[in-house]
């Protein structure tokens, strides 16, 4: 009987209803989303740096976890590890900011970067062969509508020569040296790339490059720094994917605040009647906690569901922004919206379980 009345109430209303159950959507969406674009963009620089071919990544000191991009070292190192015992290659590679959110150009020494990562996959072009040459990913070349034989304008003007599978350091590459000087960083690097003549020795490796560098220079084996790529290791992304979150289970609050809160308004005539039926106001909060509840699952699978077009719009307009389906995060986001919800609807709910019957049948 309860259940039937709650189903009732909530078709009385459709309009309402489906606008309640799409806003809850939305900040389940928000919050998948967010959570999809962190791991995606994250497991896209693991999956670039596996795919570069090295077994240890050495950075400049004070450099962060995040990206390649920030800080240089001498390129005279590249020459001091590759001598030390176990090392089979060493290539330094320098990270220009191509004005761009997200993006840089990746100076490598083609041949070495070949020999290490087993070379590029060209989809269309070849390599480069002039100073001004670039080579681009897939990924880059559908984001940026480019082929072979595009200028792209970074404040440099740059002229795209070979299109590549992704998946290899970057999404784009020049020549390390037309790089540097094109950015006044002659004879620096911003990350050594080293490959170890057997997988056994990689720790090895690691102790004699921190006894010969110092231990100013981070130095890591590249399934550590894989580990390492996470939003708690990562500044700010934690604080910021919180304060996101917060607003949307804020935004999820007051619309079913005010959802209920009209409702209970329009149902004030409905609820005395109830009441003068023996009503008791434990019946009547469980009326609306139960109407709460299946808005809140209904905005839930909404809201997975929209995730689910959010990535394929990021796919399309945006590809370079990799986003994830994170199904762990399903149960917390679907959680934290049925919590919002229910807190929003218990101040309208306590106000109609404590309605005097008299009045409510007066009220016009």
């Amino acid at each position: 009987m309860v259940n039937r009345l709650v189903f009732e109430n909530l078709k009385h209303r459709p309009i309402r209803t489906l606008l309640s159950a799409i806003a809850i959507g939305v900040q389940v969406t928000l919050m998948l989303t967010l959570v999809g674009v962190s791991h995606g963009m994250l497991n896209d620089v693991a999956a670039h740096s596996r795919g570069s071919g090295a077994d240890v990544l050495i950075r400049p000191p004070g450099s962060s976890i995040l990206g390649f991009s920030g800080g240089a070292m001498p390129e005279g190192l590249v020459g001091v590890v590759r001598g030390l015992p176990h090392v089979s290659i060493a290539t330094g590679s320098y990270f220009a900011s191509a004005s761009r959110a997200l993006t840089s150009i990746a100076g490598i020494n083609l041949s070495e970067f070949d020999e290490m990562s087993g070379g590029f996959k060209y989809l269309a072009g070849g390599p480069f062969k002039g100073p001004d040459d670039l080579i681009v990913d897939d990924v880059e070349a559908r984001n940026s509508n480019l082929h072979v034989g595009s200028v792209i304008d970074f404040g440099i003007k740059w002229h795209v020569t070979g299109i590549v599978e992704s998946g290899k350091l970057s999404r784009m590459f020049a020549d390390l040296k037309s790089l540097q000087e094109k950015y006044s960083a002659t004879d620096k690097v911003t990350v050594i790339l080293v490959k170890v003549d057997d997988q056994a020795n990689v720790q090895t490796v690691i102790d004699e490059i921190r006894a010969k560098l110092g231990e100013d220079y981070p130095v890591w084996s590249v399934e550590q720094y894989t580990s390492l790529l996470s939003a708690n290791n990562v500044p700010m992304l934690k604080q910021f994917t919180g304060v996101v979150i917060g607003i949307g289970v804020v935004i999820g609050f007051l619309v079913v605040f005010l959802s209920m809160y009209t409702a209970v308004l329009e149902r004030t005539r409905e609820i005395g009647i109830l009441k003068a039926l023996g009503a008791s106001p434990g019946y009547i909060l469980s009326i609306l906690m139960r109407e709460t509840v299946l808005l809140g699952v209904a905005g839930v699978i909404v809201g997975v569901l929209m995730t689910y077009g959010t990535r394929a719009l990021i796919n399309t307009f945006a590809p370079s922004f990799v986003t994830e389906i994170v199904y762990a995060w399903w149960p917390i986001a679907g959680s934290l919206a049925l919590a919002a919800a229910l807190i929003g609807a218990l101040y309208p709910g306590l106000k109609a379980a404590r309605q005097d019957a008299i009045e409510a049948l007066s009220y016009d």
